[in-house]
C-alpha cells in the first residue's frame, strides 16, 4: 500500500502543474465561453487536453487511487466539452438546423420518402375506389369516433355544412391546443418510432393513414362536394401528409438499416440512421404545428374554394423549395 501511495504521488508532482494549467483555462473559459482566450490560450489547451488523456490511460493501467483516476476523469471530460464542443450560441445552432440540417436530412431521404408517398397514395385510392362502389367500405377506413357524423348516413347538407363552418377564435385555439394528439399526429410519431421493426408497423400506419383520406374524400365526391372537400382537406393537408410521409421514411430508414446494414453492424446502421432520421422527425414536429395552425385558424376563417386550394398549393410549394432546392454544402 504504501509503495502504491509513493507511485502515485510522483506520478502526481511530475503531471500537476500541467493538470493545474488546464484547470485554469477550463475555469476561464467555462466562466466567459472560449473568446475570452487569449490566441496563445486557444492553441494550449488541445495540448494540455491530450496530455491529461495520456496520464488518465496510465494512471488507469497502473491501478493509481480512485481519487487520482476520478480527478483526471471530470478533468478530462470537462476539456472535451471546451475542445470538441458546440463552438455556436443557440441561435446560430437553430439557425443552422433550419437552414441546412433539417433540409439536408429530408433529401438524404428521398427514397424512403417516395416509398411512404407511394404506400400512402396507393392506399388513399384503394380505399376511394371500394368506397365510391359500396358506401359500406367506409366504416371498415374510418372509425366512427374520426368521422364524427361525417359518414355515408349524414345528409348532403350536414356534410356541406361541416365544409364552412366558421368557428370564433376561441374554438380556433381549442383546435390547435388538442391537434397535436389527433389521429394524423399520432400517425406521424408512431411511424417513425415504430421503424426499428423491420419497416412494417410504419409501412401498416401509412397504410391506415392514407386508406381513411381516401375514403373521406370518397363520400363527399359521392355528395358531389368532391371539389369543396379537397379545398377544406387541403388547406392544411399540405402540410400535414406531407409530415406523415417525412415520419413514415425517417421509420424506413432505421427499418431498412436494421434489416440490411451493410458492413457495419446493426447497431452501428441503425444509430447512424437514427440520428439522421431524427433531425428530420424533429423538423415533422415544426410542420405538425404550422398543420395545427391551418387547421384551427385558416379553414375556419378562410370559406372561399380557390383560396383555400391556393394556401395548400403555395404551402406544398414553399416545403418542396425548402427542402429540395439546390444550395451550398454546410461547413464542418
Amino acid at each position: 500500500m504504501a509503495e502504491l501511495h509513493l507511485k502515485s504521488w510522483r506520478f502526481r508532482a511530475e503531471r500537476e502543474a500541467d493538470w493545474r494549467r488546464l484547470e485554469t483555462l477550463l475555469a476561464k473559459a467555462e466562466a466567459g465561453g472560449a473568446a475570452k482566450l487569449k490566441r496563445e490560450e486557444l492553441l494550449e489547451m488541445p495540448l494540455l487536453y491530450r496530455q491529461a488523456l495520456s496520464s488518465l490511460s496510465v494512471a488507469r493501467s497502473i491501478s493509481l487511487d480512485q481519487s487520482l483516476v476520478a480527478y483526471l476523469e471530470s478533468l478530462c471530460t470537462r476539456a472535451y466539452f471546451i475542445v470538441y464542443g458546440a463552438r455556436t450560441r443557440l441561435p446560430e445552432r437553430i439557425a443552422r438546423f433550419f437552414i441546412h440540417d433539417w433540409p439536408a436530412a429530408v433529401r438524404a431521404l428521398w427514397r424512403e420518402t417516395l416509398v411512404s408517398f407511394v404506400l400512402s397514395a396507393a392506399a388513399a385510392l384503394v380505399a376511394f375506389v371500394l368506397v365510391q362502389r359500396d358506401a359500406d367500405w367506409f366504416h371498415s377506413f374510418v372509425e366512427p369516433g374520426l368521422a364524427s357524423g361525417r359518414d355515408p348516413t349524414a345528409t348532403t347538407a350536414s356534410l356541406r355544412e361541416t365544409l364552412y363552418h366558421q368557428g370564433t377564435a376561441g374554438e380556433g385555439l381549442s383546435f390547435f391546443a388538442t391537434f397535436l394528439f389527433t389521429h394524423n399526429a399520432q400517425i406521424a410519431l408512431f411511424a417513425f418510432a415504430l421503424g426499428f421493426l423491420l419497416c412494417l408497423p410504419t409501412a401498416a400506419l401509412l397504410v391506415l393513414n392514407g386508406g381513411m383520406f381516401g375514403a373521406f374524400l370518397a363520400l363527399f365526391v359521392s355528395r358531389n362536394l368532391g371539389f369543396e372537400a379537397g379545398g377544406w382537406l387541403m388547406i392544411h393537408g399540405a402540410t400535414e401528409l406531407y409530415a406523415i410521409v417525412l415520419a413514415g421514411a425517417a421509420g424506413f430508414s432505421i427499418g431498412w438499416a436494421v434489416c440490411f446494414p451493410g458492413e457495419r453492424s446493426r447497431v452501428d446502421a441503425a444509430a447512424e440512421a437514427g440520428r439522421r432520421a431524427a433531425t428530420a422527425m424533429a423538423g415533422v414536429v415544426v410542420m405538425l404545428f404550422v398543420a395545427g395552425l391551418l387547421e384551427g385558424f385558416g379553414r375556419q376563417l378562410i370559406q372561399v374554394d380557390l383560396a383555400r386550394y391556393a394556401i395548400a398549393g403555395t404551402t406544398l410549394a414553399a416545403w418542396l423549395a425548402y427542402f429540395y432546392w439546390p444550395r451550398r454544402t454546410a461547413a464542418p
